[in-house]
């Protein structure tokens, strides 16, 4: 007989936007958990002349660099708007921060050439070899940290950023916090807002998806209790059972 989770009967806050959010909340309602969704940010499409520019010279670019689904996504859409296709990314050097962003490029056809072992930026560093006089695209969000854009052209790249969607504040009323066993938070921008929003997390134990988020949550006075390993929501889950489990 399977013993029960130790996240059976929990409260746990989700944090990522509209959209993102409900696969987490099915997957903890399967281990019984009670999810709550307080979306702290929404998507918003960027400025597309940028990413045009850019899906029309796809060509010129030896690397692409992905850090989050919907910076694929949001990239193939302008691909195909400009008259190219995916499939044109194909002929690129593709790298993938993390497996959610890889499974992305691959529903669009495209194999990713590096996805690094730890799913940070400073990871891709490590891993894409001599990029000197590469011509490299980042196409991210409008609020990306500047570590992987600095840490490539310190290296010699010509890197090319591109907004391919904005995150901003949702709005959203902050629910009824109380008796809330565990706050979940998936970015940095996750936190951010949810402090700006007002909310309070009180007793609850605070559960980042890895060091980056982790590390604006302390920034920003929270206490974090636990720290996905793997930087995924298969680790986030973990993590979560890891808390109440002990």
């Amino acid at each position: 007989m399977t013993s029960p989770s130790s996240l059976a009967g929990r409260r746990i806050v989700i944090t990522r936007p509209t959209g993102k959010a409900e696969g987490l909340a099915d997957r903890l309602r399967a281990l019984g958990a009670l999810p709550i969704l307080f979306p702290t940010i929404r998507l918003e499409p960027a400025d597309p002349g940028p990413m045009d520019a850019a899906a029309r010279d796809i060509d010129t670019f030896d690397w692409v660099v992905f850090t989050s689904r919907q910076g694929v996504d949001s990239f193939v859409e302008r691909l195909e708007a400009v008259g190219r296709r995916a499939a044109d990314l194909s002929a690129r050097s593709v790298a993938a921060i993390g497996p959610a962003t890889a499974d992305a490029l691959r529903a669009h056809g495209i194999e990713p050439a590096l996805v690094p072992a730890e799913y940070v930026a400073e990871a891709i560093l490590a891993e894409i070899g001599d990029v000197k006089g590469r011509r490299i695209l980042l196409p991210r969000a409008d609020i990306a940290r500047a570590a992987l854009a600095d840490g490539l052209k310190e290296r010699g790249a010509k890197v090319v950023e591109i907004a391919a969607y904005r995150t901003v504040g949702s709005g959203a009323r902050v629910p009824a916090l109380d008796g809330v066993d565990a706050v979940t938070f998936t970015s940095s921008s996750t936190v951010r807002h949810f402090v700006d929003s007002g909310a309070v997390v009180g007793s609850a134990r605070v559960v980042c998806i890895g060091p980056v988020t982790a590390g604006t949550a302390r920034e920003l006075g929270l206490t974090v209790h636990a720290v996905a390993e793997e930087y995924t929501e298969d680790g986030l889950i973990k993590a979560l059972e890891g808390v109440f489990r002990s």
